[in-house]
């Protein structure tokens, strides 16, 4: 069974996902909670396999509760998908950057939410590539960033740097595959292997490495 933590302000939006994640056999809400402060509370309690994030919530917020659950080593286990009104929010990334396993809008699919929910429970990451990849490229390339490369990038061999490049402009890991000209079981294990050693969540926070460290081009 999966578990699963929502947080959104707003009565009518936890409502609805309660009843679209209830209708699930595989699924089961442990908790809800109006703000931030208290979705880090159930979240301690309640150990979720998946919180679903509002952004904008009184008090803390989305982005500080995401950074508080990830960097709780009890929550190594619960992953943080963001729920935002637009695709280019401008509080994705630092949501991203502070650990959340990929973002959702909310006027996606029930189908495609009940899929991302599963997928994220799973140790998959970064929900929506092509939208994601968007805000990724809005909000790490601008004028004024300067590359914080990863303190461990050293330790990343060429081709796995070029890996993380790839990951970073996210294609997955058939069309690095295509890409590099190597089997999907080799470009799979570059990809786990780099996750490894820059000590990468998932997949999203991979991403957000290569934004950092200047492996992906602006």
């Amino acid at each position: 069974m999966i578990k699963v933590l929502l947080a959104d302000d707003q009565d009518l939006v936890r409502i609805g996902l309660r009843a679209l994640v209830e209708s699930e056999d595989d699924l089961a809400v442990v908790g809800e909670a109006a703000d931030g402060l208290r979705a880090v509370e159930l979240a301690h309690r309640e150990r979720p396999d998946v919180v679903l994030m509002d952004v904008r919530m009184p008090g803390v917020d989305g982005i500080e509760a995401t950074r508080r659950i990830v960097a709780d080593p009890e929550l190594g286990g619960t992953r943080v998908v963001v729920l935002t009104t637009f695709e280019l929010d401008e509080y994705v990334f630092d949501a991203l950057r502070h650990g959340a396993s990929g973002f959702l809008t909310k006027d996606t699919r029930p189908a495609e939410l009940l899929r991302a929910i599963r997928l994220v429970a799973e140790g998959e990451a970064l929900l929506s590539p092509s939208v994601t990849r968007r805000v990724v490229r809005e909000f790490a390339t601008r004028p004024a960033r300067v590359p914080r490369p990863h303190p461990r990038i050293g330790t990343l061999t060429d081709r796995e740097r070029e890996v993380v490049g790839l990951v970073g402009e996210g294609l997955s890991n058939a069309e690095i595959a295509e890409r590099l000209v190597v089997s999907p079981a080799t470009a799979r294990t570059h990809v786990s292997r780099a996750m490894v050693k820059l000590a990468a969540r998932d997949r999203a926070q991979l991403v957000v490495f290569a934004y950092q460290s200047g492996l992906v081009e602006g």
